[in-house]
């Protein structure tokens, strides 16, 4: 599984003193994002090519609060790629290993109009790509 780590900003948390709930899909995203430069593509070179990744889903279960200044790791798994979509899981882990979240995010294949598209067909090299993440589900 891949990793990033995050440092915990007084902007993210709230009155109570943990990471507010809205903060964890942009966690997810800076995840998905850095997860993504270990294909040979990064997310801006994959739009570069007209291949958007819209939203189609996502999914956060809280476990436990992080609060500020903790460290986290994000860690990122290409669950499912399909030819029209993929799915990414994630877990939220404060440095001291306390799992604090977990949760998926779908992402379709759109060409710029938001046209759904054949990734594999249309676009095989990128598809290549995006399936070399799946190498990271075999290692801890």
């Amino acid at each position: 599984m891949f990793k990033t780590k995050i440092t915990v900003r007084y902007c993210e948390v709230d009155s109570m003193g943990v990471v507010h709930h809205s903060r964890y899909f942009p966690w997810f995203e800076v995840g998905r994002t850095e997860f993504f430069k270990t294909s040979g593509m990064s997310y801006r070179e994959v739009e570069e090519n007209d291949v958007l990744l819209p939203l189609l889903d996502c999914y956060c279960k809280f476990i436990k609060g992080a609060k500020y200044q903790d460290d986290v790791w994000i860690e990122v798994n290409l669950k499912k790629l399909g030819v029209a979509k993929c799915v990414f899981e994630y877990n939220v882990i404060r440095d001291d290993g306390e799992l604090l979240a977990t949760g998926y995010t779908t992402h379709g294949f759109t060409d710029r109009k938001f046209k759904p598209l054949n990734l594999l067909k249309k676009y095989p090299e990128i598809y290549a790509c995006i399936k070399n993440l799946q190498s990271f589900n075999n290692e801890a």
